[in-house]
């Protein structure tokens, strides 16, 4: 009896001490309620993904964003998402051509140097005669390829983004987003738009550092067009690589 009164003490105490450790505690949710955000995006070429045929287009993106949470529970953090690009840069391969007039030695009918957006470019060199007002000229021509970038800025001010598992420090994510792109000149061809809507969507891995902080790294299909309000709308479809330091709380 003596030995059980004083084992009970003991055990109950040992038991008191191990039963926090014992308990599975509600893991923190690793999310902001606002979210404020700096990113790079780029893109090393186009094709026909989707809806745009430009081909060879390159993107280069700085700018922001802005989350807000509006609803969250142990699967999913789903968030209002908006991005501003107050740099927006576009490259076209451009074809640039040289003419040069052989005979007879005197002012040429044709501009002697023309430089063209085009879909696909080959170096290449020639001649080539051309009969204008009776008179027949010879050119030698010559071909080189070059790229010309057009800077431009951009808004999405629709946008949402669906973070899974916010519990956890890695976390996987869906986004999209709907917005425009205005350029100082039309891209990504003569003829096309200065002012372009754009559109995207696509999927990431979120990892927060703190509760507070966090990067992100998302790929996304990136459309620009300008919905056939110009002579000619080719479109752009990119896959964009995006890169992002996210902070708030």
């Amino acid at each position: 009896m003596r030995l059980l009164c004083f084992f009970f003490p003991v055990f109950f105490l040992a038991w008191a001490e191990l039963a926090p450790a014992q308990s599975n505690p509600e893991l923190p949710y690793y999310g902001r309620k606002n979210t404020f955000g700096v990113l790079a995006a780029y893109s090393i070429d186009s094709s026909h993904i989707l809806m745009g045929t430009a081909e060879n287009r390159k993107l280069l993106n700085f700018g922001a964003n802005y989350s807000r949470r509006l609803f969250q529970n142990r699967v999913v953090n789903w968030q209002y998402h908006a991005e501003i690009l107050p740099v927006a840069l576009e490259s076209d391969p451009v074809s640039l051509t040289t003419v040069t007039l052989v005979s007879p030695p005197q002012t040429s009918p044709i501009p002697p140097e023309t430089s063209i957006p085009v879909s696909a470019c080959h170096s290449q060199s020639g001649t080539y005669t051309l009969t204008f007002q009776g008179v027949v000229y010879d050119y030698e021509y010559s071909e080189t390829c070059s790229r010309r970038w057009t800077i431009g800025e951009g808004v999405s001010p629709i946008g949402f983004d669906w973070n899974f598992l916010p519990r956890r420090k890695i976390q996987p994510f869906l986004l999209a987003h709907g917005g425009y792109m205005y350029s100082t000149q039309p891209i990504p061809t003569t003829g096309a738009g200065s002012f372009n809507f754009t559109f995207d969507f696509g999927v990431g891995i979120e990892l927060f550092r703190s509760k507070s902080k966090s990067v992100r790294a998302d790929y996304r299909f990136h459309h620009i067009s300008d919905h056939n309000t110009s002579t000619v709308n080719p479109g752009i479809d990119n896959g964009l690589f995006t890169l992002t330091y996210a902070f708030g709380r």
